[in-house]
């Protein structure tokens, strides 16, 4: 899958996933924006990528996601392809215990409104090259969790998957793809970020699998979708788990 000649701006790509789909990108040949709050943590990956952009910037800020914008095509002429990725894991609150409209509102602000700002700014630059959004969204989008400290991330997450359903139903006709991807837990430092109380080995054993993903799986199926073999493909929600979702 080649991307030469291709701009890609990747959220959150500091690390995890976004590294990984930044990295993915560069050896593609794509010319990579790379955008995350940690200025040591962009610099370390962008010393694996072939001369990306690095914007240190905060999604959530309005102000940063027009210069993440302006900074892009200033810099390439264009937007090929957006990937949010950037977003917050849950923490402790639930409905009976904590400040859980606080955390909804933290988590509301980056894991939604973050993206369906940068996609409103990203639309007609999309649009002049045909190009497609890729969202990061998690298989708690689509099921009931298990913990109810999750409540408010599932919830961004569901709004999420529908958000990226409608903005592919309005898009689709402009010739701008718009697809989902909902991992499990991934082997990232969100999940420790988190507060999950769980461990590396109980979250394999609730997969079908027995393991966990790795960042660059979510990566290359990023890559896939992002792609003309993927020309056909809209409005949908790919779910790379190992089963967990369907695991009792």
């Amino acid at each position: 899958m080649s991307f030469n000649n291709k701009v890609v701006i990747v959220t959150g790509a500091s690390s995890g996933i976004g590294a990984a789909v930044a990295k993915e990108f560069s050896s593609e040949g794509a010319q990579v924006v790379m955008v995350g709050r940690n200025e040591a943590k962009l610099s370390a990956v962008a010393a694996e990528c072939d001369k990306p952009l690095v914007i240190r910037a905060d999604v959530a800020n309005d102000d940063d996601a027009r210069r993440i914008i302006d900074e892009t095509i200033k810099q390439f002429g264009k937007l090929d392809v957006l990937v949010n990725n950037a977003g917050l894991g849950s923490n402790t609150s639930c409905i009976l215990e904590g400040d859980i409209m606080n955390e909804y509102d933290n988590l509301m602000r980056v894991n939604l409104r973050a993206v369906i700002h940068l996609t409103k700014l990203a639309a007609p630059h999309l649009i002049k090259t045909k190009g497609n959004i890729v969202n990061i969204s998690s298989v708690g989008g689509s099921i009931t969790p298990k913990l109810p400290n999750f409540i408010s991330y599932c919830v961004t997450k569901a709004g999420l998957n529908h958000f990226s359903a409608c903005a592919a139903l309005e898009l689709g006709p402009k010739g701008v793809r718009v697809n989902t991807i909902s991992p499990g837990p991934v082997k990232t430092s969100l999940i420790d970020r988190s507060n999950i109380p769980l461990t590396w080995n109980e979250l394999e054993n609730a997969t079908i699998l027995k393991r966990l993903s790795e960042p660059r799986e979510i990566a290359h199926l990023v890559l896939f979708l992002a792609s003309d073999k993927a020309v056909g493909i809209t409005s949908s929600n790919y779910i790379i788990d190992n089963g967990a979702s369907n695991y009792h």
